[in-house]
């Protein structure tokens, strides 16, 4: 029905359409935002020969959907892609990140060698944009997802949502590489 309706409000536009619907997932998906997740499942992915192994906790709200084989594959792939990303295991999302470690990370940034001569305004927008890629590089949520990396984790999470049709929440993950800290 949510097919016919894009269409319609489209006016039989294919590529509008699609763009209607995944809006309206996303719209989905903050809606559900708000709602408890205490179910869920601990998912692991080994790689390497055992080289690196990866823990995964990924709430939902129902059982129901904890069992299905769609949120069993997406917490598979989402421990996957801990393995191959490497995010800092404290930092689900950007809000997470200490403001002290932004600020400790704009210090090192300001210091660099090609940052020298820059006017004033032109490297508070270079600082600001890379602490942005650096947030991005160290946030699960915002890295580019494994197996589609034209979407990010966040994006993915959110189709999901919109698929299930209850909130998910990625609570927590360890990854753990032979010989590393």
């Amino acid at each position: 029905m949510e097919c016919k309706q894009a269409l319609s409000e489209t006016k039989g536009n294919l590529d509008e359409a699609v763009d209607v619907l995944r809006k309206k997932g996303i719209a989905k998906a903050a809606k559900k935002s708000g709602r408890e997740t205490s179910e869920g499942a601990v998912g692991s992915y080994v790689h390497m020969g055992g080289k690196i192994a990866v823990l995964v906790e990924v709430n939902c709200e129902t059982d129901f959907v904890a069992k299905t084989d769609e949120f069993q594959a997406f917490v598979r792939d989402l421990a996957m892609h801990i393995a191959g990303a490497n995010p800092v295991p404290r930092y689900v999302t950007r809000d997470q990140v200490p403001p002290e470690d932004i600020e400790h990370e704009k210090e090192i940034i300001a210091a660099q060698p090609d940052m020298a001569g820059k006017p004033e305004a032109v490297r508070g927008k270079i600082i600001e944009g890379r602490i942005s890629k650096f947030l991005g590089e160290i946030s699960l949520m915002d890295q580019a997802f494994v197996k589609d990396p034209d979407h990010t984790v966040a994006e993915v999470l959110h189709r999901q949502i919109a698929k299930l049709g209850e909130n998910i929440s990625i609570r927590r993950f360890v990854r753990f590489q032979l010989g590393g800290d």
